[in-house]
Formats: C-alpha cells, structure tokens, sequence
C-alpha cells in the first residue's frame, strides 16, 4: 500500500535528467524529464527498470549525463527548484516537462497534488501506455500533451485485450495536444495497425499517428524497410497525418 498523500512525499521517483524528446508529436524538443517507477504492463521491447528504490538518480548539471543520488522521499519543493534552476541556468532550452515511467499515471492521486506548480514552470507532457483512462481523468486538467501508446499483441507481447482501453483513454486524452505512437516489428500485422487507425478515426481522425520501428540492442531496428512502408501505406489510406520516426535520442546516444 501507498503511503497516504502529501505535497512532500514523492517516493516514486526514479530519474531527473535533460535530454532531447526522442519520439512522437514532440521529437526533437528538449525537456526535463521526470520519472516514475512501477508499471501495470509487461512489455516484450521495454528497456526501463521500474523497481521503486530509496534514491532517485539526479542529473549533476542539465546535459551533463553525469548523475547524483539523492535520497527519497523528495519534497515537492526540492522537484521545483531542481527545475527552476535548471530552467534559469539554459533560459528558453526547454519546451516542456515530460513525465515517463513507468506508467506515471500509476501515480496519479499523488500528480493532481503537485502538478499545478510544476505546470507553472513549464508545460506538462504526459509518456503514457494509454490504458488507465480513469486516472487520466484525475490530471487532465494539468496536462498539456498526451503521448499515448497503443499496445499491439505481435510486438509489445501484451496479452491483455487493451484496443477499448486504448479507445476510452483517447477520448479522454482529446484538447490535450493528443497523439498516437505505436511500435512496429516485422511481426507486426496490417490488421493490428488497422485496428488502431479504426480506433483513432473513431475518436478524431486528426489525431497524428507515429509508427515507431522497434529499436534492437545493437542499435539497428527490429523491421525491414519494405514491411515499414507497407504499414505507412496501411495506416495513411485510413488516416491524414501518420509519420514514421525511430527512437532519435538513441540514434543520437543521448538519454
């Protein structure tokens, strides 16, 4: 069990570091990202640990990729000046906070509590697996951006059905700067991305849709060229903005 709710008591953190948005509606921007640990999937691709830990890794210096241990809990306070002083230490390099995980909004009862003053800093990009649709609903109002994942069977290896969770998260997620990232293999089926276009076009067709290519440990990718664009043609005869974008902060080595 959780311990109860405060301002000061943040447990669940896991990492604080600057880096450049590597995926989706926001590739390319730099942002503060936050970290939570603890998920409610299993994902077959995921490289993250979610173990919570009694210390949160800390970047020294934004950039710097050189890392302190802080102990937990931290007190909202100290989240707030870590970002303050990194904000008044590279004015303008920032677009945004991106919350990770994890799945953050596993955290939700505690995010509705600080949030607010976060968001008074920089905008809020929510990195979420797009299936707690009622925790969602807790911090919408603090949210800026919505990146959502849709969890495809041949490649996340999720054997949950999740496609009406993924459609009552989407609705959820709409005026909120929503978008769509899916990460396709050579496993992955015409049938499943048309699944999710089916689901996107149910909701808002505009909504942009990011077909990511599964990223491997030797730093290739996990499907052919031929097979990616045949799922780029599957996807754009259903939807008007689908765009196909590898993990760029690993192509650039960066965090």
């Amino acid at each position: 069990m959780h311990p109860p709710v405060t301002m000061n008591n943040p447990d669940y953190l896991s990492e604080i570091f600057s880096s450049i948005q590597g995926e989706g509606y926001l590739a390319g921007r730099r942002q503060i990202f936050i970290r939570l640990t603890e998920c409610n999937l299993e994902c077959a691709y995921c490289d993250t640990d979610h173990l919570r830990t009694d210390s949160c890794r800390v970047e020294t210096s934004p950039g710097s990729t050189e890392f302190a241990q802080l102990p937990l809990p931290m007190s909202l306070n100290d989240l707030q000046q870590i970002v303050e002083r990194w904000c008044d230490k590279l004015p303008g390099a920032h677009h945004s906070i991106s919350l990770t995980g994890g799945e953050p909004l596993l955290h939700a009862d505690r995010l509705v509590s600080w949030l607010p003053a976060l968001r008074r800093l920089l905008p809020i990009h929510l990195e979420t697996n797009g299936t707690m649709h009622l925790a969602l609903e807790q911090v919408i109002n603090e949210l800026d951006y919505v990146s959502m994942d849709m969890k495809i069977p041949s490649t996340s290896g999720c054997t949950e059905h999740l496609w009406d969770l993924h459609r009552e998260f989407l609705r959820v997620a709409q005026g909120k700067n929503a978008s769509v990232k899916v990460v396709i293999s050579d496993d992955t089926l015409h049938d499943e991305i048309g699944q999710v276009c089916d689901i996107i076009r149910a909701v808002d067709c505009g909504t942009p849709l990011f077909l990511q290519p599964l990223s491997l440990e030797n730093g290739t990718v996990g499907i052919g060229v031929s097979h990616m664009l045949r799922l780029q043609e599957t996807a754009s005869a259903l939807l008007p903005d689908v765009r196909v974008i590898p993990q760029m902060h690993r192509m650039l080595g960066a965090l």
